[in-house]
This record gives structure tokens, sequence and C-alpha cells, in this order.
């Protein structure tokens, strides 16, 4: 369990900094009704957040708990995703494997959190 909460940890943390550096790679998966750049810089900061917070072993319940919670409410973008005519990223094929890359991160966060 501690090398699936590394991966996690490396993983968010990443994430987390990919949405400062490269915020236009994400814009597409927000709705236009939200302000675009600062949902990006608060995604990038709780991901990273989130990341870093695996790292401490006091917090990993709470913090595999907080990814769960946030890979969750991100599951309606990936599914509006796969709907649209042309996906953010790639092929609608491609869409689909991150909707199902979602299903294995949560169950990632819920193993980490059962395990802490």
């Amino acid at each position: 369990m501690l090398i699936l909460t590394i991966i996690f940890g490396l993983l968010f943390m990443v994430a987390g900094l990919y949405h400062i550096v490269n915020p236009k790679f994400f814009e597409h998966f927000i709705p236009n009704i939200f302000p675009k750049i600062t949902v990006n810089y608060i995604v990038g900061f709780i991901e990273f957040a989130l990341g870093l917070g695996l790292f401490f072993p006091t917090m990993t319940s709470y913090v595999s708990l907080g990814i769960f919670i946030i890979m969750f409410l991100f599951l309606p973008i990936h599914i509006w995703d796969a709907t649209k005519k042309k996906p953010a990223i790639g092929s609608k094929f491609i869409a689909y494997i991150r909707i199902l890359l979602q299903f294995l991160f949560l169950y990632g966060a819920y193993s980490i959190y059962q395990n802490s």
C-alpha cells in the first residue's frame, strides 16, 4: 500500500503543478459557466496539496478521502466530455478510457483510505 500511496502522492502533485504551469491544457474540461483560469488554479492547488498530504502518515486517511471526493466530483466532467462531438483530449475512445481511469483512481484512493 505504501507504493500506491507514493504513486498517488507524486501523481497528484505533478497534476496540480501542471494545472498551474499549463492552464490551457485543462480549459476545455472546465464548463464555460465557470471562470476557467480561477477554477484551474484552485484545482491545481488542491491537487498538489492532496498529493503532498499523502506523504504525511498522520494525514493519509483524510487526504485519501479528499482525493476520493475530488475524483468523484470530476467524474461528471469526464462523462460530459465523452458526450461532446470533439472531446477535450483526443478521440471519444480516449475520453472513455479517461472515465475508466477515473474509476481506477477512485478505487485507489478508497484502498489507501481503507488501509490507513
